[in-house]
C-alpha cells in the first residue's frame, strides 16, 4: 500500500517536471492553439540560451501569470553586427534545457535556422516605430533592432503566446518589440521584468560569464554609478547627473564608455522633465561590452 502511494507521488512529481522540446512549430503551435481555444494562458520567454537566473526570472513570472510557458533558444544571426560575435556566443542547449525543466518549464522550442528563416534572412520588413531605434544601442549598433523585431515576429508566427516576457535590463528592446507588437495588432500581453542583478550589482547577462573575477569585481562600479543618478535625482541638473556618473565609472581606467544618457523612458530621447526618465548606459570592460539601465 505504502509502496503504490509512493510510486503515485514519484509519477505524479515527475510529471509536474516533464518538459516537451520541440525542433519544429507544427506541433507546437498545434498544442499552444488548443490550449488557447480552452481558454488557457500561454507565456512567451524567447532567448538566445546560455541561460541564467535573469532568465529563469522570466520564467517564474510567466508561470505565476500563465497556464503554460514556452521559451525559446535560438541564436539569431541578424542580429550580430559583427561576425565573431555570432561564433563566439555560447551554446549550452543541454545545461540550459536542465535549467528550464528545474524552473518547470512547459515546452521548450529550439529552432534550427532554416525553421525561422526557410528562404534566407532578406525580404522583412520592419515596422515603422520611429526614432526609437536609431537612438542609443539603435545608433551604435547599426541594422541591431531590424534584426531583434525580425526575429521577434518570427518567433511570434511560431509560438502564437497570449503573454510575452522580457527582460528590462535590454530596455530600448522591451520599448521597440512592444511598438511593433501594437503596431502588429497582435492579441499579446507585453510584460517587462526587473532587472536581476549579482550580489555586487552587475546585471546578469551571459556575457559576464567572459568576464575574470576581477572584472566581475570592477564591474560592481557600473551598478553604484546609475545609483548616483537615482539619488542625486532631487538634488542636481540632468547634466551634472550624467557628468557625476560619468566621472564614476572612469575612476578606474579599465573602463570604456560608450554611452551614459538620462532620457524620457517613453521617447529614450533627452528630457528636460524630470518625471518618467531613465538612465541608460552601454560601457567596455575587458573587451567585453555591458549595458544596464536604472528606471529614476
Amino acid at each position: 500500500m505504502l509502496a503504490t502511494v509512493v510510486l503515485k507521488l514519484f509519477k505524479l512529481k515527475n510529471s509536474l517536471n516533464t518538459m516537451i522540446s520541440y525542433k519544429s512549430s507544427f506541433y507546437l503551435k498545434s498544442k499552444i492553439d488548443r490550449l488557447k481555444a480552452e481558454g488557457k494562458k500561454i507565456g512567451f520567454v524567447p532567448t538566445m540560451g546560455s541561460l541564467h537566473q535573469g532568465h529563469i526570472s522570466l520564467i517564474k513570472a510567466a508561470k505565476e501569470e500563465c497556464d503554460f510557458v514556452v521559451c525559446s533558444i535560438f541564436v539569431n544571426p541578424t542580429q550580430f553586427n559583427n561576425p565573431n560575435d555570432l561564433v563566439k556566443y555560447p551554446r549550452t542547449l543541454e545545461a540550459d534545457s536542465n535549467l528550464l525543466k528545474a524552473a518547470q518549464c512547459d515546452f521548450l522550442f529550439s529552432p534550427s535556422v532554416k525553421t525561422i528563416y526557410p528562404n534566407g534572412t532578406g525580404g522583412f520588413v520592419a515596422p515603422k516605430v520611429g526614432e526609437i531605434v536609431n537612438v542609443l544601442e539603435g545608433e551604435h549598433r547599426p541594422g541591431h533592432f531590424e534584426g531583434v523585431m525580425q526575429v521577434v515576429s518570427l518567433l511570434l508566427d511560431h509560438v502564437n503566446p497570449s503573454h510575452l516576457y522580457m527582460g528590462l535590463k535590454d530596455f530600448q528592446q522591451f520599448a521597440i518589440c512592444s511598438k511593433m507588437v501594437a503596431i502588429q495588432k497582435r492579441p499579446i500581453l507585453m510584460r517587462g521584468m526587473p532587472i536581476v542583478r549579482e550580489e555586487n550589482g552587475l546585471a546578469m547577462s551571459s556575457r559576464n560569464a567572459r568576464l575574470s573575477a576581477g572584472g566581475v569585481g570592477k564591474a560592481s562600479l557600473i551598478f553604484e554609478s546609475l545609483l548616483l543618478v537615482r539619488e542625486g535625482k532631487e538634488k542636481h541638473s540632468l547634466s551634472q547627473l550624467r557628468a557625476m556618473a560619468v566621472q564614476n565609472i572612469q575612476k578606474d581606467k579599465a573602463f570604456k564608455i560608450e554611452y551614459l544618457e538620462i532620457v524620457d523612458q517613453e521617447s529614450l530621447m533627452p528630457s528636460s522633465n524630470m518625471s518618467n526618465l531613465i538612465v541608460l548606459c552601454a560601457v567596455w570592460l575587458e573587451g567585453i561590452r555591458l549595458i544596464d539601465n536604472m528606471i529614476l
